[in-house]
C-alpha cells in the first residue's frame, strides 16, 4: 500500500521526534567510526617490501624487518637494479639494498608519503647506535607541488561527492534506460576533464598524461554513479542512500588514498580496494606517477561497478511499462438557462 501523505501524518509527532532523535547520533557515531577509528589505527600490515643484495649481506636486513611480525611482506632480490624495477613497477612500496658501506633504502613517495617516511623511521631506528645515517634514494618522488600527498588524498571525497549526486540527480529526474546511462556517462566525462583541468594543469598534484587521468576521474565518478542510479533502479530510493553510505560514509576514508591500503586495520584495507574509491585512488596513482604500472587490477573493479551499474539502469528502463496514454475527458455540456430555453 503506498504511503500517502495522510499516513505519514498520521504516525504520531512524538515517534517521528524520537526516530531523529536516534538516528542523527547513530549516524554520527557511524561516521566517527568509519573516519576516526582506521586514521588511529594506522600501521604497516603486510606491506610489501624489498630487500636486494647478496644473500649474507640482506639476510641480517631482512631479519630485521621479520621482527616486526606481520607488519611487512618481504620480497627479495638480486640487486639494487631489480629493487628499482620492482618499486617503479609498483611491485613493492620501497626496498633495503645491502651495500658494502652498508643498507640503502630505496623509497617511492609517489606511491604513499606515509609509507616513504615510515620505512625511513623503520630502518632508522633499527640501526646499530653511531651508525651512520642510512641513505634514502626517492626512485619515484612525489610531485613538488604535493609532496606530502595531502591534495591528493583530499581528491577522493569531492569525486565521491561528485559520483553520488551524479546517480541520485539521474535516478530522480526520471531519466530511464539509454537516456538515464548517457547522463551518467556524460556527467562523468565532463568531471573527468575538469578534474584534470584542476588537479592537473592548476594545482600540479598530479604530473602524468593529462588525457589518461582525465579518463581515470571519469572511469571513476562513471563507477560511481552508474553504481547509485543502479541500486536505485533495482531497490528504489533505498538504493540512494545505500550507495552514498557505501561510497561515502566507507569508501571515502577505506580508500587508502591518504596512505596506502596495507596501512589500514583489516578487512578494511581491502574492502576499500573493492569500493571505486579506493580503486579509482589507486588507479590514479599508476597513471599519474608509475606509466600505467599496477594498474589492471583497480582499472577492473571500477570497470565492474560502471559495467554492473550501467546495466542495472537498463534492465530498470526496459522493465519499467511505458505510461499509459490518457484519453481525452469528455466535455460536460454547459449548463441551460431553463428560462431562456422557454423564451427562444
Amino acid at each position: 500500500m503506498p504511503v500517502t501523505s495522510a499516513s505519514r501524518h498520521a504516525v504520531p509527532a512524538s515517534r517521528r521526534v524520537l526516530a531523529v532523535m536516534v538516528m542523527v547520533p547513530l549516524l554520527a557515531a557511524l561516521a566517527l567510526w568509519a573516519f576516526a577509528w582506521p586514521a588511529t589505527r594506522m600501521a604497516p600490515r603486510d606491506l610489501p617490501f624489498g630487500v636486494a643484495g647478496p644473500a649474507a649481506a640482506a639476510a641480517p636486513l631482512e631479519q630485521r624487518l621479520a621482527s616486526h611480525e606481520g607488519a611487512f611482506e618481504i620480497h627479495r632480490y638480486a640487486d639494487e637494479a631489480a629493487a628499482r624495477t620492482a618499486v617503479r613497477n609498483r611491485e613493492v612500496y620501497g626496498a633495503v639494498v645491502a651495500t658494502p658501506q652498508g643498507p640503502h633504502l630505496l623509497t617511492a613517495s609517489a606511491a604513499s608519503p606515509a609509507v616513504a617516511q615510515l620505512l625511513t623511521q623503520a630502518l632508522t631506528s633499527q640501526a646499530p647506535a653511531g651508525a651512520q645515517a642510512v641513505p634514502v634514494t626517492d626512485v619515484v618522488p612525489a610531485p613538488a607541488a604535493d609532496a606530502r600527498g595531502t591534495g591528493f588524498g583530499a581528491s577522493v571525497l569531492p569525486l565521491a561527492l561528485a559520483g553520488v549526486a551524479a546517480g541520485a540527480l539521474v535516478s530522480l529526474s526520471g531519466l530511464r534506460g539509454g537516456r538515464a546511462v548517457t547522463a551518467v556517462l556524460g556527467a562523468a566525462a565532463l568531471v573527468g576533464l575538469t578534474g584534470a583541468a584542476l588537479a592537473h594543469s592548476w594545482l600540479g598534484v598530479l604530473t602524468g598524461s593529462w588525457w589518461a587521468e582525465a579518463g581515470v576521474l571519469a572511469l571513476t565518478v562513471a563507477a560511481i554513479a552508474g553504481g547509485v542510479a543502479g541500486l536505485h533502479a533495482l531497490l528504489g530510493k533505498a538504493g540512494i542512500g545505500l550507495g552514498g553510505l557505501l561510497i561515502v560514509l566507507l569508501g571515502n576514508p577505506f580508500s587508502g588514498a591518504a596512505g596506502a591500503p596495507q596501512l589500514l586495520p583489516e578487512p578494511v584495507g581491502l574492502f576499500g580496494r573493492w569500493l571505486p574509491p579506493g580503486a579509482g585512488s589507486s588507479l590514479l596513482r599508476s597513471v599519474a606517477f608509475f606509466d600505467g604500472a599496477g594498474a589492471a587490477g583497480p582499472a577492473l573493479v571500477l570497470s565492474l561497478w560502471a559495467v554492473l551499474g550501467v546495466g542495472a539502469i537498463a534492465f530498470a528502463g526496459r522493465r519499467t511499462p511505458p505510461a499509459a496514454p490518457s484519453l481525452p475527458t469528455p466535455s460536460t455540456p454547459a449548463p441551460v438557462d431553463a428560462a431562456a430555453a422557454r423564451a427562444s
